[in-house]
C-alpha cells in the first residue's frame, strides 16, 4: 500500500490528535465511568447485548484482548463483569489513564494496558492463539492504512474455539458530513473508497462540542464491507454472524437524535445502516460447526 504502518507522518498526526483527546474524553459527559465505579459497565447496547448472547453464564474465566481500547473503559467493564483483559492502544496518555482507572477500581490484578501501535502486538504480546475473545469497536480501522494486516493480528491471537467480536461505523455511513441538503440530512463528501487517505484539519471533538483541538490534524482510511470480509478470510477468519444497526453510541451527524442509553439513530425514516458488528471464528471451527 506504500505506507509505513509503524512510522510515518500519518501516524505522528493520529498519535498526538488522540494524545489530546485524552483529557476531553475524560472530562466529557460521553465518557461519564460513574457505572464503572459502581462495579458496573459501560457497555453500549450494541456489544452488551452480543457480549450476554456469547457468553450467555457470563465472564468469568474469559480472556479478553481488546485492540484499540482508548483508555480502557469499555476493557474494564470487561473485568468488571469477570474477565481478564489486555487493552492495547497506541495512546501514551491513553494508557496512562487506563492504568490509573484500573487501580481506582481495584482490577490491575485482572487488567493489564500495553503501549503499544496495534500493527505492533504481535511484537509487544508474543502470546498467539491465547485468547478467547478478540475485541474491538467503534472508530478503530478507519484510522489504519492496512486492514489485511489488522485481520491478520487479530487471527494471530484467537485461540481455537475463540471469538473476534468487531463493531464500527458502518462504511457506507462515512461517505456523509454533517447536515446539508433537504430537510437537515448530511450530504456526500468522502467516497466509499478511497484509493489514498482523507486529511483531514477539524479542531472539533465528537464527545465535547466545545473542544477545539490543537492537533486538528488526521489521516483517515476507508475500509468498504467487502475490504473488511476479505481481509478476515485472507487471515483464516470466518464470519460467524453479521449485523447492520440503525444506531451508534456517539452523534454520529447533527440530523441524528438521541434514542436513549446513549445511542443515537435517524429521526424518521430509516435511511441506512449507521453501524454494523460481526463475530468470527477460526476458520477451522467454523468448518466443525457446518458439518
Amino acid at each position: 500500500m506504500g505506507v509505513d504502518l509503524r512510522s510515518g507522518e500519518w501516524l505522528d498526526d493520529n498519535l498526538a490528535n488522540w494524545n489530546e483527546r485524552v483529557a476531553v474524553h475524560v472530562a466529557s459527559e460521553m465518557y461519564d465511568r460513574t457505572r464503572l465505579r459502581e462495579g458496573g459497565d459501560v457497555l453500549d447496547p450494541i456489544v452488551r447485548d452480543t457480549i450476554e448472547r456469547l457468553y450467555p453464564d457470563g465472564l468469568e474465566g474469559v480472556r479478553v484482548l481488546h485492540l484499540q481500547c482508548h483508555f480502557g473503559s469499555d476493557t474494564l467493564s470487561l473485568a468488571n463483569l469477570g474477565a481478564t483483559v489486555v487493552g492495547i492502544d497506541f495512546s501514551s496518555q491513553a494508557v496512562v489513564e487506563a492504568r490509573r482507572m484500573a487501580e481506582e477500581l481495584g482490577l490491575s490484578h485482572r487488567a493489564r494496558f500495553i503501549e503499544a501501535n496495534v500493527y505492533d502486538a504481535r511484537h509487544m504480546l508474543p502470546e498467539p492463539e491465547s485468547f478467547d475473545l478478540v475485541f474491538t469497536s467503534w472508530g478503530t480501522i478507519g484510522w489504519l492504512p492496512d486492514v489485511a494486516e489488522w485481520a491478520r493480528i487479530v487471527s494471530w491471537f484467537v485461540k481455537p474455539g475463540g471469538r473476534f467480536h468487531f463493531a464500527d461505523g458502518h462504511p457506507a455511513a462515512f461517505v456523509f458530513d454533517g447536515d446539508g441538503g433537504p430537510g437537515g440530512l448530511p450530504s456526500f463528501a468522502y467516497p466509499y473508497v478511497n484509493e489514498t487517505p482523507d486529511i483531514i484539519d477539524d479542531a472539533s471533538d465528537y464527545a465535547d462540542p466545545e473542544a477545539a483541538l490543537v492537533n486538528a490534524r488526521t489521516w483517515e482510511w476507508m475500509h468498504p464491507l467487502g475490504e473488511i470480509f476479505e481481509a478476515l478470510r485472507g487471515a483464516g477468519l470466518e464470519v460467524e454472524t453479521f449485523t447492520e444497526h440503525y444506531r451508534v453510541p456517539w452523534r454520529i451527524f447533527p440530523a441524528t437524535v438521541e434514542l436513549g442509553d446513549g445511542m443515537f439513530g435517524w429521526p424518521a425514516e430509516q435511511w441506512l445502516p449507521l453501524s454494523f458488528e460481526l463475530v468470527a471464528v477460526p476458520r477451522a471451527q467454523a468448518a466443525v460447526a457446518e458439518s
